[in-house]
């Protein structure tokens, strides 16, 4: 698709190991970004809605455990879903904000689902910040195009020990690292800023 990537990294993937992926999410290329980041097999969790755009959908949910937002028990098999693809070995790509949120947000509260299931697997939560893909391929077709697109894979954050009472506090120290990482970027920013001003 024309861009290059820059990808830093704090600690590097065990191939053999299962984790939980987070990241925040801007733009669909975000999908692809973590499948290169990702050397070990890896199943995404994504919006059923997506399976509707030409080509993408048909990849799409050959590799996604596809939930229904509006439905409570779509996101109850999800989660069951999810369970029995860490049970085998896999790891589990999560976008915790729970949605692609407006351009003018840095970054969306997140959901408790991805830190639920990473504690009670006890495997680390690998987040992962990616800087330009919401300025290269936003959601609006009119703006954007081929860049350079840089990415950072932080270090892990551990679940060993921890109980699901700690899912909350686990959710804030991801939520924290990678807004943190965002908002000290003058490029991420400096778009945000500039679709804030668009509204």
């Amino acid at each position: 698709m024309g861009c290059r990537i820059s990808i830093e990294k704090e600690e590097e993937i065990d191939p053999d190991k299962s984790y939980v992926f987070c990241a925040n999410h801007t733009s669909f290329f975000d999908i692809w970004l973590m499948a290169i980041m990702s050397k070990n097999p890896i199943v995404f969790v994504g919006k059923k809605e997506l399976v509707k755009i030409p080509v993408f959908g048909f990849f799409y949910k050959r590799v996604v455990i596809m939930v229904d937002r509006g439905s409570a028990n779509s996101r109850r098999k999800v989660y069951g879903l999810a369970k029995k693809r860490l049970k085998n070995g896999t790891s589990v790509a999560i976008y915790p904000e729970g949605l692609v949120p407006d351009e003018e947000v840095v970054l969306a509260p997140f959901k408790n689902g991805a830190f639920s299931l990473a504690i009670e697997h006890q495997i680390p939560v690998v987040p992962q910040v990616y800087f330009d893909c919401k300025s290269s391929f936003s959601w609006n077709i009119f703006k954007g195009g081929p860049k350079k697109l840089r990415a950072k894979q932080c270090k892990f954050i551990s679940t060993d020990g921890l109980s699901l009472e700690d899912r909350i506090s686990l959710k804030n120290k991801t939520f924290d690292l990678i807004y943190n990482e965002l908002i000290n970027d003058k490029k991420y920013m400096k778009y945000t800023l500039e679709a804030k001003k668009d509204e």
